[in-house]
């Protein structure tokens, strides 16, 4: 794993201004041609937004290494989505990362149903943690995230230094709306996840995600929390 930015800030900034009103197969062109075998894909198969990048992505580079975070939480309709797509989309390196604790594991370290009560940890243990082996060793790693989804992806940039896991991060569609990643997905005949079709707007464990509800909302309510902590 590189020990500091591959980009300093004024390089990053001047990046960013570049970015902003390019089209994001311009942007992953460049991620791909930059950072060769050293780019990561993360996939939820949960997304639009993270169908439409795969697409992208695999135009360019087939064998790109896409990893998969699984929870063990997971909706059945994503693990089917992932099973459509690979294939479908050409995907060939798509790597599966856990945790090191299995579901009956974390409940005798921890106790039952962590998730209601502390889903901080509950994320660090099912999807930080595995993250960081995920990306250990790789330069970039390019995520969906886009600005309209939620007040606290208002500020994304396309292209910026994530500490937390020692890689560049790559955003491609950060200026994209809802509506232009459907258009995409529908133009593209992308694969996606039924559920999206089904009143939930985001798609995560099936113990922390309710329908019917806006955004990134319908995700651990009760709680004051909208993020894993992936992108924070």
């Amino acid at each position: 794993m590189p020990a500091s930015p591959t980009f300093t800030e004024a390089e990053l900034a001047d990046l960013n201004v570049r970015f902003e009103t390019a089209e994001p197969q311009e942007i992953i062109r460049w991620a791909v041609e930059t950072f060769g075998d050293g780019l990561s894909v993360g996939a939820s198969f949960g997304g639009a937004s993270g169908m439409a990048i795969l697409h992208m992505v695999a135009q360019l580079k087939p064998d790109v290494h896409v990893f998969v975070l699984d929870t063990d939480y997971l909706f059945e309709e994503t693990y089917e989505t992932m099973r459509r797509a690979v294939p479908a989309l050409g995907l060939t390196n798509v790597q599966v990362y856990k945790s090191r604790l299995s579901h009956e594991e974390q409940a005798r370290q921890y106790g039952a149903a962590l998730w209601m009560r502390d889903p901080d940890l509950c994320c660090e243990l099912r999807k930080i943690e595995p993250n960081r082996r995920a990306l250990d060793g790789r330069l970039a790693w390019i995520s969906g995230l886009r600005r309209d989804q939620s007040e606290g992806r208002a500020d994304t940039p396309i292209v910026s230094w994530a500490p937390k896991f020692g890689v560049t991060k790559i955003n491609p569609l950060a200026n994209w709306t809802e509506k232009q990643t459907w258009a995409y997905i529908l133009e593209h005949g992308v694969p996606y996840n039924p559920l999206l079709d089904r009143g939930y707007a985001s798609i995560g464990c099936y113990n922390c995600t309710v329908p019917g509800v806006q955004g990134r909302a319908g995700r651990w309510q009760g709680f004051e929390k909208d993020e894993c902590g992936l992108h924070t």
